[in-house]
């Protein structure tokens, strides 16, 4: 992206016309503006000629940065190229001192580096949100308004002293995250879901839905994802879970991964994604892509909101039937929560084994449940019984995690879904985590095997994979 756009995209160039908890003039042109080059100049040149923003205090902090940074916009050069980050520093550096000699400024070493640091974060990054996103100990930034920014970190949520300007602010930043991907948020679609550069997940929300201003939510994944080694240091899951899964993985059983929000589905997902065959030819589906997967040969799709006509939407649904077409040997769907739930069994039913998806429920029991709704959603008129049984058919097992109240998340229930009885379909937990107390707040427990033998473990087998009946909880001795 050129500097220049994201110079347009870092300041409004005009004052606000809204009160503090509406959109600013200018943002339903966010994601779908169709201005031209001309007027793109233009609206840089008038920025340029413009008289600097004010704030109510004279002389105050915030007047000081903006006096600054508006004249540093003015004389960057909107040829630069923005993708050479380094290059582009070292440039608002020598131009950040030139301004404060010119404008005989005299700031402290600590006070010049943090108001140079703000300024570079809303050239090149995300405002205030720039410094929160770099650090790696953060899984979660929650902005509820221009003066309420919250964190998750070590499952646990801290409420931090950074805070934006004004709403226009936050709402400059939204801006910036939804504009590269061709998404708007304004007041008829005032809500939007995105993602950050590095596969972050982002949705935003903004008045007349939002009572406290533009909200916004930032889940943030780790530079380097996480594998299945941590999981177990973190005690998330077991080596003899993880032996199992692998072979799950391997014997192109179709898996659906479920629990609460922030439980780390996705993530799971991910490793999880790990065990695939580095030759075998992978379609994801997402609503904003996210997942990081390893191997070469990856086809990402994402779907699409409708634009400001309503037209042009293309659903997960759409895609997960247009996939079949596109010779996948696997399909993975990053959460399945609508319609699209009965083309994903479908899919499961006709030769394409091995999917993997994740879905939001509390138990695996409650995870069949809802697959069982959402197929209803789609308006088909099929018996119940026809229902459960293409649910049945389909899936093999059941990953089900939490996030504990201690904050951390762990995979508590391994359930293979083992067919029919009547109209009901029967689970067997292979898995489950039991806890045995806790210590210093921490909750102390392990995912233990129940001593049952999977009845697709002859598809396992049949895979020339061999699993030690010591997994499953069974002695060496004991036939089966």
């Amino acid at each position: 992206m050129s500097l220049l756009r994201r110079i347009e995209q870092s300041q409004n160039p005009e004052p606000a016309k809204t009160g503090s908890n509406q959109l600013p003039a200018n943002s339903g042109q966010a994601g779908g503006a169709s201005g031209g080059d001309g007027s793109r100049l233009s609206s840089l040149q008038a920025r340029r000629v413009s008289a600097p923003i004010t704030s109510p205090q004279a002389g105050s902090y915030f007047d000081l940065k903006t006096r600054v940074q508006n004249k540093l916009l003015a004389e960057l050069d909107p040829s630069m190229d923005i993708t050479k980050t380094d290059d582009v520093r070292r440039t608002i550096q020598d131009l950040f001192e030139q301004i404060l000699t010119e404008e005989n400024i005299v700031l402290s070493r600590p006070e010049k580096a943090r108001l140079f640091e703000q300024i570079s974060a809303e050239i090149l990054g995300f405002g205030p949100l720039q410094t929160l996103l770099e650090d790696e100990t953060i899984t979660e930034i929650m902005v509820n308004g221009a003066k309420s920014i919250y964190i998750e970190r070590k499952g646990k949520i801290h409420r931090v002293p950074i805070t934006f300007e004004n709403n226009d602010h936050v709402m400059r930043i939204i801006d910036r995250i939804v504009a590269p991907l061709g998404r708007r948020i304004d007041e008829a679609s005032p809500y939007v879901d995105a993602r950050l550069p590095d596969g972050s997940r982002v949705n935003a929300i903004i008045p007349p839905l939002s009572l406290v201003g533009p909200v916004l939510t930032i889940r943030k994944f780790a530079r380097n994802p996480l594998t299945m080694d941590q999981l177990v240091q973190f005690g998330s899951i077991t080596p003899e879970a993880i032996q199992f899964l692998k072979a799950c993985v391997e014997a192109r059983l179709n898996i659906v991964i479920s629990g609460g929000t922030g439980s780390g589905k996705t993530t799971f997902l991910n490793v999880l994604s790990g065990f695939i065959p580095a030759d075998e030819r992978i379609v994801t589906i997402e609503n904003a892509a996210e997942l990081q997967l390893r191997q070469e040969h990856v086809v990402t799709l994402e779907s699409r909101p409708p634009n400001i006509e309503g037209r042009g939407e293309i659903t997960i649904r759409q895609l997960v039937i247009n996939c079949l077409r596109m010779r996948p040997d696997r399909i993975i769907v990053g959460e399945i929560r609508d319609e699209a739930a009965l083309d994903m069994l479908q899919a499961m039913n006709t030769g394409h084994d091995g999917s993997l998806t994740t879905l939001h429920s509390n138990s695996p029991r409650d995870t069949l449940a809802r697959l069982e709704t959402m197929t209803l959603m789609a308006g088909m008129d099929l018996p119940s019984r026809a229902i459960r049984e293409q649910i049945s058919s389909a899936i093999d097992l059941v990953v089900h995690q939490e996030r504990m109240r201690d904050g951390t998340r762990k995979i508590v229930n391994l359930t293979e879904v083992s067919g029919m009885e009547g109209d009901v379909i029967t689970m067997t937990d292979i898995f489950i985590f039991e806890q045995t107390g806790i210590e210093n707040g921490q909750i102390l427990g392990r995912l233990r095997p129940s001593g049952l033998r999977p009845k697709f473990m002859d598809k396992i087998e049949g895979s020339g994979i061999h699993l030690p009946p010591s997994i499953f909880g069974i002695g060496e001795r004991r036939r089966y």
